[in-house]
């Protein structure tokens, strides 16, 4: 998300989000060079370790955020709006053209990981059960890694870093559902798709004629949520 924050606000401060394409084609090859610079430092040994991959996560998030805020003291006035709406996450920087060219790689990621469903389910019994049983663990999860920052890297080019819905809606489908993976990949991308819908007519009329980012409704549903969550763990744990 960092990296394509970096990507659109260079776009914009260079002048090419005034072009239907512009903004999020910057934003997405912004958040595919963060992807790379993340995996090359995050694999070890031809391995992917989780904590390895998550330190560097956070590295190179913090250094694109220095940037970030490097890139608004500098802007205009005129430019810091267009930011921090982009910022905060609008559907008014989506377009048709934009969408067509983004679905695909949605598209992609989403068929890789439904394809390894199975695998998937299988590696929620342990690693080594999952690799008794036939499963390449490191190849499942650069695949996994791989589509799921593919999914997000297109999500966020058309439409701006919109937060807690990643969190709000597979924990919610996994409650309902269960954790198996067949059904979970596409309930989570339809009720996704269904929560950003409703959050963004709320913000278009809940201030009518003024309208809310998308963002700061997603995030007044995924703050309490979020403590709901962290509660309801912590009341498991001590049954």
């Amino acid at each position: 998300s960092s990296g394509a924050a970096v990507g659109a606000i260079l776009a914009i401060l260079l002048g090419l989000g005034t072009f239907s394409i512009g903004l999020p084609l910057a934003s997405f090859l912004g958040a595919l060079l963060t992807i790379l610079v993340v995996f090359y430092f995050g694999r070890q040994d031809g391995k992917i370790h989780p904590n390895t991959l998550l330190l560097a996560g956070v590295i190179t998030g913090s250094f694109l955020s220095a940037l970030i805020m490097f890139f608004i003291s500098v802007s205009q006035r005129e430019e810091l709006h267009t930011i921090i709406f982009w910022l905060m996450g609008d559907f008014s920087f989506s377009n048709a053209r934009a969408i067509l060219i983004i679905f695909p790689y949605i598209l992609l990621g989403v068929f890789f990981l439904y394809f390894r469903s199975r695998h998937l389910n299988l590696i929620l019994s342990g690693e080594e059960n999952a690799v008794q049983l036939g499963v390449d663990v490191e190849k499942l999860k650069l695949i996994s890694y791989l589509s799921a920052s593919l999914i997000t890297a297109a999500s966020v080019s058309v439409c701006g870093l919109i937060g807690f819905v990643g969190l709000i809606i597979p924990h919610s489908v996994r409650l309902i559902f269960g954790p198996d993976h067949r059904l979970l990949i596409p309930s989570a991308a339809l009720l996704g798709a269904s929560f950003l819908i409703a959050s963004d007519t709320f913000a278009r009329t809940l201030l009518a004629p003024v309208e809310l980012p998308v963002g700061v409704i997603t995030a007044a549903f995924g703050g309490p949520f979020f403590i709901y969550l962290l509660r309801t763990r912590k009341a498991i744990k001590t049954l």
